[in-house]
Parts: C-alpha cells; sequence; structure tokens
C-alpha cells in the first residue's frame, strides 16, 4: 500500500463494501417498476449498479425518462426502499468478523457512504453494529457527496486520526477519487457493486481486494494486526 503504512482508522463505503444490500435496494427498485407498469430487470444487472444509488437504479429502469420524472421516480423509489432497508442486507461474509477484531483490539472504524442519513442508520442499527461505529456520514450529512473528499474528511476528523493515517475503503471509482482527494489510504473493493464495463484495478487505489478475505488481510495489516 502507497498510503499509511500504520492506519489509526478505517472507514468503509456502505453498499457493496461493508454490506450486501442489493437483496432489499433491487427488491424497492422491483416494486417501483411494477407499479409504474414496466418490465422487469434482471436481478443481476441490477444488482451491478446498486452503488450508483437511488438515482442510478431509477435511471437503469427507466431509460429516457425527463429530469422531471427522473425526481418522482427517485423520491417514489426511496420511500419504497425505507420500508424496508434492511429485510435481507447483510454484512458481506467475513466481515462482521473483521468489526469484531477491530473493536475487540480497540482499532477505529466508521462509515462514510453516499445513502441518505434515515435509511443508513436504520440499516446499520439493524444488523446491530450502529453504535460501534465511530463516525457515520451520510450523503445528507453534508452540501458535498463522494467523490468530493469532504465526507471522507469529515470522518476522520470524527475518527480523530490525521487524513494520511486513515485508509478510505470502497467499491466505486467516486469511493477512491474521494479517498485520494483526503489524502488517504485506499482499497478498492473488487466483490462489490462493479458493472461488467468497469475495471476496478483501473480506479488508481493503493490496493485491490477481489474478495472480502483479500479486504481482511490487507485491514488487519494496516491496522497492525497481522500475523
Amino acid at each position: 500500500m502507497t498510503g499509511p503504512t500504520r492506519a489509526d482508522a478505517i472507514l468503509f463505503d456502505l453498499d457493496g463494501t461493508l454490506v450486501d444490500t442489493a437483496p432489499d435496494m433491487v427488491a424497492a427498485l422491483a416494486r417501483l417498476v411494477h407499479d409504474e407498469g414496466r418490465e422487469p430487470l434482471s436481478y443481476e444487472l441490477a444488482r451491478s449498479h446498486v452503488s450508483n444509488g437511488a438515482i442510478g437504479l431509477v435511471r437503469l429502469a427507466f431509460p429516457g425518462v425527463d429530469e422531471a420524472e427522473l425526481e418522482r421516480l427517485r423520491l417514489a423509489y426511496l420511500e419504497v426502499y425505507a420500508e424496508a432497508v434492511c429485510v435481507e442486507s447483510v454484512l458481506f461474509p467475513g466481515l462482521g468478523e473483521l468489526l469484531d477484531v477491530l473493536d475487540e483490539n480497540g482499532r477505529t472504524w466508521g462509515v462514510v457512504t453516499n445513502k441518505p442519513q434515515r435509511m443508513t442508520r436504520p440499516l446499520l442499527a439493524g444488523l446491530g453494529i450502529e453504535s460501534r461505529a465511530v463516525c457515520v456520514i451520510s450523503g445528507d450529512s453534508l452540501p458535498q457527496r463522494k467523490p468530493h473528499p469532504a465526507p471522507l474528511l469529515l470522518g476522520s476528523e470524527q475518527a480523530g486520526a490525521a487524513p494520511e493515517r486513515v485508509v478510505y475503503i470502497g467499491d466505486s471509482s467516486r469511493d477512491i477519487e474521494a479517498g485520494r482527494a483526503a489524502g488517504m489510504g485506499t482499497i478498492a473493493a473488487a466483490y462489490g457493486y462493479v458493472t461488467s464495463d468497469d475495471d476496478p484495478w483501473a480506479w488508481n487505489a493503493d490496493q485491490v481486494a477481489a474478495d472480502t478475505e483479500e479486504l481482511t488481510k490487507m485491514v488487519l495489516k494496516a491496522v497492525n494486526l497481522h500475523t
């Protein structure tokens, strides 16, 4: 890693990085598509676009609509999703254990996501990890959103760590762009919601984790807990 050799805090993106939210996000989209009388999308296609958030999913399902209609559909989607934000969503394999190790050894971790707060906090609470995160920065916590570095800098401030002593992990190029702009070490989560025409190895991250087992090794090494 060309970022910090010793990290004082680990910050995670949420959807597609820390939590597999696709089952619930795609289910909400399927309900909206059905209600609007449109043809359903394949689960695999919709899943690959989850990291693009509500607006990305709506654009995928309703191509060509004007901006006013797009906004109506986005708001409708958020209402549907807010009713079932943590039904089938789960931590990615092994990451619950990683958080346990970090907590047990006094290592600091938090979440920085573009997801709205009214979905972020209920999701983390439903997974039983909200109170364990040193910071939870959502997409509406600040006027700026990723790829702007401001949310990450707020996260590092709340974590009590200098940005250059923080590692940020995300599954989209905007995550890595934000992390680099904030002066943090970065890890690309290649196991996340990556579209078929994208390449995590081209995002200029310090490291790329092909799966959560590899990510766990990278994180534990960064916080000096590797064996």
